[in-house]
Order: structure tokens, then sequence, then C-alpha cells
């Protein structure tokens, strides 16, 4: 596999004595902010050219994109004490980071604590418990969809994995109330969305997308409030296990006191990212398996030979090998999470260059995943490269799409368990006719969203 590029002198040097890495040149002030806000992932292909370290600036943040698995695992894991998440207000100054005091976002031992304690909700053991809720859930969803019905997958597979995931991780039905989530999901996204140059500005400048982040926030909060307060009126709380009543429990127990906002930020987190990235991961591998008959076959095929006319269960999941593989590589190509972000907090030394403390460190995934040096054919749809033999030349993060390191998504069992569960339901009933493009152009925010709806007709399958 190949090595990461850098100086070929050979001459050794102190990080104080090293140069930062090579990079495009911008403009005065505000750097290559218009040539990230143009199209980032356009921005991260180009640069590459410099290297797998590049230096560009964004409305006077210095910036260093790493592109080599290499100089990845060096800073989340290696060196993952001397970087932290970068927060986007950082550019204006703004105080009001979404959910900063739950686990995304808090940082030390206040995030040590939280981890601590939100990994009990997430053993393999008890997320098996939610198999059921999984498959009856979208059995629900599907059986609701019309034949003939014109559908935007993108928001029906977002209606879709809110109810898996209030259903199973806070146990309630959100029913009219999932309208606020996904009003504030958009808000999220469009407002992150660099094109927008609305992550630029200061929160006090009233643009449009400021006033809709406000108003979708406002709603948002107020439902995560009053569904605290209804549990926390509730008799039975130690005896329930879910992640909502989990975090109540906690309460006042040694080790972990948290605060009204910080309860309230765990669930605005949880709510948001974690139905968001599962219902996108759906929507590309439906967009990928139209275009793909020969792929849908051998789905079809498996699950005809392991379940039968059964809906999947946790324990089916070993034998859906092919289904892994088409998840593996739709998740490749269309990582939700399309970038990991930290910011260093002392100087360190990266393949002979220094990145300077303070400096805003950007590790794209969607990069990552798409180089030619480690996948052949990077941009076709190929789930049958994942063999044993690739895994085991792959370097360690040439694909990760759940982040890595300690701060990894603490979710990614049971979401990788709900796609492996639910793919099964929507492809043994539906055939989804695309009427969207192919390839559909990408609006890179906070997630990894299609710029337009991703739309299908519903045909039953006989």
């Amino acid at each position: 596999m190949a090595s990461p590029t850098q100086d070929g002198s050979g001459v050794q040097q102190s990080v104080t004595q090293a140069d930062v890495p090579p990079g495009p040149d911008g403009w005065p002030l505000i750097g290559n902010t218009l040539q990230v806000a143009n199209d980032p992932l356009a921005f991260f292909e180009r640069a590459a050219e410099y290297g797998d370290l590049v230096r560009y600036e964004l409305g006077g943040v210095p910036f260093t994109l790493v592109l080599h698995p290499e100089y990845v695992e060096q800073l989340l894991v290696t060196d993952s004490d001397s970087v932290e998440k970068f927060q986007f207000n950082d550019f204006s100054g703004n105080s009001n980071q979404f959910a900063s005091e739950g686990v995304l976002c808090s940082e030390g031992e206040q995030w040590r604590k939280q981890r601590t304690l939100l990994q009990n909700a997430f053993t393999l053991d008890h997320i098996e418990q939610y198999g059921a809720i999984m498959t009856d859930v979208a059995t629900v969803h599907v059986d609701s969809w019309d034949t003939n019905e014109n559908i935007a997958l993108n928001t029906a597979f977002s209606d879709l994995t809110l109810d898996i995931l209030t259903q199973t991780l806070f146990d309630f039905d959100m029913g009219r109330r999932s309208e606020a989530v996904t009003q504030v999901a958009r808000a999220i996204n469009e407002r992150s969305d660099p094109r927008n140059l609305s992550i630029f500005l200061p929160s006090w400048i009233p643009t449009p997308l400021q006033r809709q982040y406000e108003t979708a926030m406002d709603k948002f909060e107020a439902i995560v409030d009053t569904v605290i307060k209804e549990r926390r009126r509730a008799d039975n709380l130690t005896d329930r296990d879910d992640l909502l009543s989990l975090l109540l429990s906690a309460e006042g127990t040694e080790g972990y006191q948290h605060s009204d906002e910080e309860l309230r930020d765990q669930l605005l987190t949880f709510l948001f990212a974690g139905h968001e990235t599962t219902s996108l991961a759906l929507t590309y591998t439906v967009l990928l398996l139209t275009q793909n008959p020969r792929v849908r076959q051998q789905l079809r095929s498996e699950w005809n030979s392991v379940l039968g006319s059964a809906n999947p269960t946790p324990h089916d999941i070993p034998q859906l090998t092919v289904t892994d593989r088409v998840l593996t590589e739709s998740l490749r190509l269309y990582p939700p999470a399309f970038a990991v972000f930290r910011k260093a907090t002392d100087d360190l030394e990266l393949g002979g260059y220094r990145i300077p403390e303070g400096t805003a460190i950007t590790i794209p995934q969607y990069r990552l995943h798409r180089d030619p040096r480690f996948y052949e054919s990077p941009e076709s749809f190929i789930p049958d490269r994942w063999t044993n033999e690739l895994e085991n030349e792959l370097p360690e993060y040439a694909y990760f799409p759940f982040g890595g390191g300690p701060r990894h998504c603490i979710g990614m069992r049971f979401a990788m368990m709900e796609l492996k569960l639910v793919l099964p339901i929507l492809l043994q009933e539906i055939e989804f006719e695309l009427l969207s493009s192919a390839t559909p152009e990408l609006a890179p925010g906070t997630t990894l969203q299609p710029a337009e709806d991703v739309r299908a007709q519903i045909q039953r399958r006989e």
C-alpha cells in the first residue's frame, strides 16, 4: 500500500524548526474561504495535488487537510490527547454551539464521564434487545407507502430512523413532534453548509438561515424539555433500561452529576445525529442499488436463503455477508459524516511538517475513501471488492465512516444493526424506481446531504 508523501531531504527537524505544509494560495483576510464554500469536496480533490498534508485558511483560521491513513491514525489515536474537537463557532465567536454540553462537543473530564456512562446503553447485548422494535417500525413505514407513490427517500427514511431511535433509545413515540426534529435537522445542515457562508457569520446577524435555525431550535429544545419532564415524573424510572432513563437515573450518582442543560444537550445530540446519519446511509444505499440489479438479486438471494419469509433478527446478522459488503461499500462512497474536524492543542509534527497549536485539522473520509492508492476503481460501487485480502491489506484509516480513536461514533454498532435489519424489509417488499439523478449533487453541511431530494416511485414486489 502507498506510503504518505513527505519531504524527502532526510534532514531531521524539530517541531519548531519544521515548515508548515504546502497549500493553495488564498486571498488576503479570507484565505481559501470562497474556494471551499463553492464546493468543499472538489476543493479536497484539488488540494490533494499538494500532497498528503495541505495547508489552507478559512476566515482567518489556519487549517491542515490530512489525506493519508497513517497521519489520520496519528491524530485520532496516537496523539489524540494533543487535539480536541474543532467547533465551527470559532469562526465568528458565536457562543450558541449546537448541543455544546453533549458528548459530541464536550471535552476533557466531562467528555470521559459522559462517554463512560453512555457506553452502558450501547453494549451489544443491550442493543440486540432493540431488534424487534427496529423491524416492526420499518414494517409499519413500508406498509404506509402506496403503490406508485412518489416519495423522497431522504425524507421517508429520516421519518423511519427517527421513529426507530425514539422508540428504542428513548422509549417514547414522537408522533406529531417529529416534524420539529426534521425542521431542526434541515436548519442545522443549511446553516453549516459552507456554500451558504452562514457558518462564517456571527449569530447576531439576522440572516434568513440564522432566523430559521433559531426558530427551529426553540421548538426542538421545548420538545426535549417536555420529554425530560414527563419521564422524570414516571414511577418506574429505575426499572427502565433505555438511554433517557439511564441518564435520568444517573443524576446525583457518584462520579457523574449533570446539569439540566447537559441532559438536554445529550438528547439533542442523539435525536439529531442518531437518526440523521442512518437515514442518509439508507438513502445512498437504496440509490446505489436502484442502478445495480445484479447486486439487488444477490441481496435477495441471501435474504431468501437466510431469512425465508421472516423478518431478520440480530442473530441472523452474522450470516448476512452480502448485506454487510453492500453497506460497507455504500458507506465508503457516501459516508454520512463526510469529514472529522479537530484542533491542535499543542504543537504537533506530522510527516516532517509542523502543525502549530491552534491549527484546525480537516480529515475528510469522503476523499480518503475514494483514494486510488487504496481502492481500484474508487468511484465505482463494487461491494465484492470487500474480500478478506483487501481488508487485510487496507490501512486502518483508509476506511473509517464512523470516525476513529477514543471519540469514534458511540452508536456505530446500533447503526450497523439497524441498517442490516431495515434494508431487507425495504427491498423484500419494495422495488424502488429512481426518479432523480443517479449521481446526485451533494451538499456537505454537518452531514453529507443530497442537494435535492432523492425521489423514487414505489412498486410492490409480487
